[in-house]
Order: C-alpha cells, then structure tokens, then sequence
C-alpha cells in the first residue's frame, strides 16, 4: 500500500473482558462490554469505490473496497500535536477480539491493513502516550473486502504454537504466537483470571505504526490477525487490567 505501513497497539478495553465464546454485533444484549455497532451501510460501500469514514478531531479512520483511495481499515493523523490516532475495529461480528491500529506518524499521514473481514465494526481514537483520551462512535461496514479474513475464533493456545514458527509468553499467561509467509498473529489467553491477553507488535520494519490483539473471550481462546506478505519485526505479549498494564516481557526482535 504505496509508503503506508500496516499496524496495533494499547487501546484499553472500555469494559470487563467478556467470558462468552462468541458474541454477535447484531445482538445488543450480547455486546454489552462495548457500545453497540451502528446498523451496516446498506453495504453501500460495496458498490462504490468511496469509503466510509469516522471521524474525531485529529483523527480520521476509513474501511474502503480495493478499488477506493483507502483499501483496507486506514487510519489518518489529522492534527499537527502530541498525541497520535488510533483505529480500533472487530472482524466478522465477533466482539471477543478487538484489533488496534497505532498511527505514530506525522499530521497527514496515513496506516492501515488491507488484510479485513466481510464484516467490519470500527471507530477513530485519540491517543496521548498509551492513555485513549478522545473515541468516536462505531460503524459497522459489510462486504467491502473482495477477499475478506475468515473468522478463526477456536484456535486453542496449542493450537496456536503448533501453527506458528515462533511464540513468547508472559507470567500472566499471556502469549504471542506467529508465523510468517501469509503472515498471521495469535493472542492467547492462557489463564482464568481477570487480566486480558495482548500482543504488540510492529511489522514490516516501520517504527511509525503499532498493532495489537486485544483477546477478551476468555482462557484458552486465541484472536487471530493476518498481514499478508509483511514479516513481523518487533513483538511483545502483554497482559492488562482493563488499561493497566499488569505484565509484560520487553519487546523481542523477530
């Protein structure tokens, strides 16, 4: 995606992690620990090449078709100050992972991943540091992608280092795994406690943006990403209290 670089990292979730195997977008009472999606677009997207966006002031995220300016889920700075934006979105109607893009760019600049589901529920943040300070609403898209991530939601913690080349965990059980060449990410909740799985991570050697998988289904449960051709290059699992960081190992470079 030209010079744009594809990433995650620290959104704290808005509420207790969720136990549930899985929950539906389109069911209110099951999406309680976040705001309830927006009714889709019509799947007007789909049809035309524009995409739809979110905004908040300083920052401005976007879920477009192949055929648009902004392929993929992007986010943009749009505000010449300290603080960074942030896109924070759910695949396939499943409320158990939530996905963080960090744009630590300049103003004008632009972060994404090409690599999004049929169903796309997504909202603009505002960071300072690792604290979210500014949110918008959500919006959930359909059928944008021509080739849309399937939803992997019973990948267990084996499973998960079987599949990958390489894993790291933490005290707090919490754990990363991954592989390379079609390259995918799993955080793994390996612990029945309160505390949520992550992992951070930096990909195609770009310091500028920052992804994570934040895993709120639950023990024994993994949330999956995917990159495409792009190689991780730094990566760390962490674990977190709602937005505070109870363990972590220090990053590792791939």
């Amino acid at each position: 995606m030209m010079a744009t670089a594809f990433s995650a990292d620290g959104a704290a979730a808005t509420a207790a992690p969720p136990r549930p195997a899985i929950q539906q977008v389109q069911t209110p009472a099951a999406a309680a620990p976040v705001p309830t999606a927006e009714p889709a677009a019509a799947s007007t997207a789909a049809t035309t090449a524009e995409p739809v966006c979110m905004r908040v002031k300083g920052a401005e995220a976007c879920v477009g078709p192949d055929g648009s300016d902004r392929p993929g889920i992007t986010i943009e700075d749009t505000a010449d100050d300290h603080r960074h934006p942030a896109v924070e979105y759910y695949l396939n109607g499943y409320l158990g992972t939530v996905y963080v893009i960090h744009n630590m760019g300049r103003k004008g600049e632009v972060r994404g991943s090409r690599e999004i589901g049929k169903v796309v529920t997504f909202r603009a943040a505002l960071y300072q540091g690792n604290r979210r300070i500014k949110y918008g609403r959500w919006k959930t898209v359909q059928n944008v992608a021509k080739y849309p991530v399937k939803r992997d939601t019973r990948t267990t913690p084996a499973e998960a280092r079987a599949k990958s080349r390489t894993c790291s965990s933490t005290k707090a059980a919490a754990t990363i795994c991954f592989a390379e060449r079609k390259t995918f990410v799993y955080a793994c909740d390996t612990a029945a406690d309160e505390y949520q799985a992550r992992a951070e991570y930096f990909v195609g050697g770009d310091p500028t943006t920052r992804y994570e998988i934040h895993q709120l289904a639950g023990v024994g449960t993994c949330g999956k990403a995917e990159h495409g051709e792009l190689s991780i290059s730094m990566y760390r699992a962490s674990a977190f209290d709602h937005g505070r960081r109870k363990a972590t190992r220090l990053y590792k470079y791939n």
